[in-house]
């Protein structure tokens, strides 16, 4: 077969990610109603703000917002994440950054499956915040070999969909009739079950345990449990949420809001109670799904990060007890030591920056020095979303939506070998990417920008 005849990867990521979101729209109403409001605030953000509308465009971006999402699925054992990376290849999407979320009392290590490079980003953004239950982390030992059984025993994948990643590998690629019916298959990995295939009382055990790893286990599949619209400007959906009949969590966590904003912010509605049904025809309530929305902001740097991550740590013992405008508040003041304006953020290397030649004709012995031609407007920069997450951010998120409202925290156990070992594969670092794409943009910056003409 020609490689003519198959669909680009970016394709297929679309037609699934499109699926996806019809699919959970189906299941859980509510996120339609999230979707909504997003898309209400964006646009009253871009009317009243035409620089960043036109700032948004230039950078490749503005057409991606609407479709913009990404999900969240965890998964119990080594061989179903391996799977899952294969099934994440069909469309273009690798493992990017580790995240260690049992420094923040979660028995989860993560990876994000998304594109790589920053075209197939904003061609298709969609993206898939992927977790491995740490079962080492069950300190009760006949719990924890109870739950290795029960996951041995389930297959999450369907038989047509391991045959068509099979035959993508094999072929290196898939046709249109192939490309359809494997996002019709793989959907079905991620499809809710309202029937446990535990008892209640193993499912009470486990979820005394950790409710994070009842819902992981105790399930025929792992079910995605939330998708995530992304908006201009995340405290006015916040704050409207109410208004649209949805309950959001107490507090956005991540940074807080900024004339320049960073990194990621990330708030959801509650987890809905839902009525499932136990092996021995027992039923019970269960909540894990949710809806989130985020608001992105730049790219840090090794050392951007590094303050940011000082700051966050100060401010750490605020959450408890503060509503959003409390605790925003206190973030706020902790926050002031971070810069909040663009030109220092790219001075002081805080940031990374995708920088373009404006048209602008060099000064006579400049066309090299990209200081001197920012300087004077032959080129621009313009900072580098950050397409990643963030492991405290999403420890809150998770645990507010499976009903534990502590603030837990430890040390940590990173474990990043045996995550690789599961994947198969390493996992890329978002860091080089976000340095490879600045990289790229001066050099080619500098070749665009003309010389100014020689005087006749």
């Amino acid at each position: 077969m020609s490689d003519t005849n198959f669909v680009h990867a970016a394709d297929i990521r679309a037609r699934f990610a499109r699926a996806m979101s019809a699919m959970y729209q189906a299941e859980v109403p509510q996120y339609g109603t999230l979707i909504e409001l997003v898309n209400d605030v964006n646009a009253e953000v871009l009317a009243a703000n035409p620089a960043l509308a036109e700032r948004l465009t230039a950078a490749g971006e503005r057409d991606r917002i609407g479709v913009e999402r990404h999900g969240a699925i965890r998964v119990g054992t080594p061989d179903e994440l391996a799977m899952l990376r294969r099934l994440f290849a069909v469309m273009g999407m690798q493992p990017v950054g580790y995240y260690d979320l049992s420094v923040a009392g979660v028995p989860v290590h993560s990876t994000a499956f998304r594109p790589l490079d920053k075209a197939e980003l904003d061609t298709n953004p969609f993206r898939l915040f992927t977790s491995l239950l740490r079962l080492d982390l069950i300190q009760n030992t006949a719990l924890r070999e109870r739950a290795e059984a029960i996951l041995a025993a389930r297959d999450i994948f369907t038989p047509n969909v391991r045959t068509l990643i099979d035959r993508y590998e094999r072929q290196g690629g898939l046709d249109t009739t192939d490309a359809d019916a494997f996002v019709t298959e793989a959907l079905e990995t991620f499809r809710w079950h309202a029937d446990a295939t535990v008892d209640y009382a193993t499912y009470d055990a486990l979820r005394h345990e950790h409710p994070l790893i009842a819902d992981v286990v105790c399930f025929r599949g792992p079910h995605i449990n939330h998708l995530t619209p992304r908006t201009l400007d995340i405290d006015a959906a916040q704050a409207r949420m109410p208004d649209r009949g949805i309950t959001p969590k107490a507090v956005i966590e991540g940074p807080p809001r900024r004339d320049q904003p960073i990194l990621l912010r990330q708030t959801s509605f509650k987890a809905l109670e839902e009525t499932i049904r136990f092996a021995g025809d027992t039923a019970g309530q269960h909540t894990a799904r949710f809806g989130e929305i985020e608001q992105r902001g730049a790219a840090l740097t090794p050392r951007g990060r590094a303050l940011y991550d000082r700051l966050l740590n100060a401010s750490k013992d605020y959450k408890q007890g503060a509503d959003n405008t409390e605790y925003q508040a206190q973030l706020a003041a902790v926050f002031e030591d971070f810069p909040d304006d663009l030109e220092t953020l790219r001075r002081d290397e805080l940031a990374y920056f995708q920088y373009r030649a404006t048209g602008q004709p060099a000064p006579n012995d400049s066309a090299n020095d990209l200081e001197t031609l920012v300087a004077a407007g032959c080129i621009t920069a313009d900072p580098i979303i950050y397409e990643d997450f963030l492991p405290v951010s999403a420890a809150g998120i998770f645990r507010s939506n499976l009903g534990d409202d502590s603030e837990a925290d430890s040390s940590g156990d990173a474990q990043r070998d045996a995550m690789e070992s599961a994947l198969g594969t390493e996992i890329t670092d978002e860091m080089a990417l976000y340095a490879d794409i600045q990289a790229r943009s001066i050099e080619r910056a500098l070749t665009d920008v003309p010389t100014a003409a020689t005087p006749g």
